[in-house]
């Protein structure tokens, strides 16, 4: 009898319950099944079927479906969203927001720009406001629009609960080791170190610390503006990629945010702050880690590019040394959580064993359209960028 029941056991699919869930919570856990069980969400992979067993269709007769050929479709669609979302990203940044500062130079608002240079000139309030206004936007729209399609409950759409409060410190160690290590002169954010500059040349007299509108960016730009990001990229994409692996979802996120920086300077140092944030919220099981290290990477960059303002002689040593000391305490930090957690380390990595070939399934994700497309576009403007 047991061996019977065991085979009609293994003659069933169901792809939700065979899931490794135990990286998780079993909160977490209970309502991300739920939703991938709805039958009529066209983002959830919730493929079951009994082996033994064909459906039958008027038109082309006995057919036996596929958890392969369902697990491609659902790919395809969530990464169709993705592609939009990204092509509402690169609009808003190339298109609308250049056209939305013409209009206010039009209206005589003194703020000006161009749609052949990214730079903007004019009033210091001005400047700052659109340049908020712009980075806002660019992050909310397609953030509402990936929530809206998605359907996706706000407790499955953030990992909120905190698993393990250690890794949240070994995250926070491994964000400074990452700071330091990306951190070239060449990869800074180049909007940052332009507002810096523009704002440490228009009054000689007052420290950029003195004027109230850098001080406001700055915490757009450190606070706000991290914390949007990672809930771009670590909320209803990430949850709705990890269907298919923790690891494809790493993956994948990572390559998007990689194309979206459209500069192969940045390229590097947004690859590695995505690995940093996506294995720290899993690790801890809260977006939150993804927070502090995304805060701590924008805080570090700005630290750099303030320090090497300075024209005196010692710049160069006060900034290698804070890079060094930066370095050592983000390796401390990281290899003490790593030793106390011993051989009682718990996988944090969810599990999944596909049909599919792991490279070929991302491969199938990359040539999603009109995810290529907007892939394609994002590395033309990234070479342009380099030769220009």
């Amino acid at each position: 009898m047991n061996k019977i029941a065991e085979k009609n056991e293994c003659a069933i699919i169901n792809v939700v319950d065979e899931f490794d869930y135990s990286s998780q919570n079993d909160v977490y856990n209970e309502k991300f099944r739920h939703w991938r069980r709805k039958k009529d969400n066209p983002y959830a992979f919730n493929f079951e079927m009994n082996r033994k067993e064909s459906v039958f269709y008027d038109s082309r007769g006995f057919e036996n479906r596929s958890a392969a050929d369902s697990e491609k479709n659902t790919i395809s669609q969530i990464m169709h969203i993705v592609g939009m979302a990204m092509l509402m990203i690169i609009t808003i940044d190339n298109l609308l927001g250049k056209l939305f500062i013409y209009v206010l130079e039009f209206l005589g608002v003194n703020v000006h720009t161009s749609f052949f240079y990214s730079s903007l000139y004019g009033g210091s309030v001005e400047i700052v406001a659109v340049v908020i206004g712009c980075a806002a936007l660019r992050l909310v729209v397609p953030a509402i629009y990936l929530h809206k399609k998605l359907k996706m409950p706000f407790k499955v759409e953030f990992m909120s609960t905190v698993n393990d409060s250690g890794e949240i410190i070994g995250a926070i160690g491994a964000a400074l080791i990452v700071c330091t290590i990306s951190c070239l002169p060449a990869a800074y954010s180049s909007e940052t170190k332009e507002i810096y500059t523009y704002f440490n040349n228009i009054n000689m007299d007052v420290s950029v610390w003195g004027q109230t509108e850098f001080v406001i960016y700055t915490v757009f730009d450190v606070v706000i503006l991290s914390i949007m990001t990672e809930i771009l990229f670590r909320g209803a994409v990430f949850a709705a990629l990890r269907q298919f692996g923790d690891m494809f979802a790493l993956v994948i996120t990572t390559v998007v945010m990689g194309f979206l920086t459209r500069d192969f300077l940045e390229m590097p140092a947004a690859v590695l702050v995505s690995v940093t944030a996506s294995v720290g919220m899993l690790r801890s099981g809260t977006i939150i880690t993804a927070f502090f290290v995304r805060i701590i990477f924008k805080m570090y960059q700005l630290a750099i590019i303030i320090l090497e303002g300075d024209t005196s002689s010692n710049m160069l040593i006060t900034r290698n040394t804070i890079m060094l000391v930066v370095f050592v305490i983000g390796t401390i930090m990281a290899l003490s959580v790593y030793c106390t957690k011993g051989r009682n380390r718990k996988a944090y990595l969810a599990g999944y064993h596909s049909e599919i070939n792991p490279v070929k399934r991302v491969s199938l994700a990359l040539k999603t359209f009109p995810f290529a497309i907007i892939a394609v576009i994002c590395i033309l403007e990234a070479v342009i960028g380099l030769v220009l």
